[in-house]
């Protein structure tokens, strides 16, 4: 039995080989057009890929039951959107941590955490670019600077790393970093607002 949204289908477990398959099936379905698949049930048990594919080697025998939930891709985008100021904050204070590593002679624990805080904000501007081009047309120039202003500090940051100015470093994340991510949580809050807006029309 595979149910979507609440809704039984007359899909049949038994004509598909893997659960891959399915999941490619049923996204290709109209009901699923401009939808996002938030949760899998299979055998009434969330299941969640730990590596890419993992769907493909789940045979279609070994599944009895198969829940699929969606919510609209406009829906996820604006709770995404809604999120990313909590993410400012974090990378703000992830940053002022790193900094008080540094300046406590911790440079190992400084530099990994460092490297997880790079991680998380190339994702962030990613994410945050990628919703303004696929639902505002693309950046304004508020956005476009401020995405130059902190790529030059992160760039201007790996310089830095290379010659283990660790001081500097410091100095760079307390007051030009913090102050950076102070920007773009006002930033990601108007794009929560433009998103809201935009939707609404």
């Amino acid at each position: 039995m595979i149910i979507i949204d609440g809704q039984k289908t007359d899909k049949t477990i038994a004509t598909f080989a893997n659960l891959e398959e399915i999941l490619t099936d049923v996204m290709q379905e109209k009901c699923m057009q401009d939808r996002i698949i938030t949760d899998v049930f299979v055998n009434n048990e969330i299941f969640s890929e730990i590596y890419p594919h993992q769907a493909e080697d789940m045979a279609s025998d070994s599944i009895e039951s198969l829940e699929i939930r969606s919510v609209p891709a406009t829906q996820m985008a604006l709770d995404i959107a809604g999120e990313m100021n909590k993410v400012t904050a974090m990378m703000s204070c992830g940053g002022n941590n790193v900094a008080r590593l540094f300046r406590e002679g911790k440079e190992s624990d400084a530099l990994e955490l460092l490297q997880d805080l790079l991680d998380v904000v190339r994702d962030f501007l990613a994410m945050i670019g990628d919703l303004r081009e696929r639902y505002l047309g693309g950046s304004n120039e508020e956005f476009k600077t401020k995405t130059i202003e902190l790529s030059d500090l992160l760039s201007e940051m790996s310089d830095i790393l290379e010659s283990e100015d660790w001081v500097l470093l410091a100095d760079l994340l307390e007051y030009e970093f913090a102050p950076q991510c102070q920007d773009w949580q006002e930033l990601s809050s108007a794009l929560h607002k433009e998103l809201m807006e935009r939707f609404a029309q």
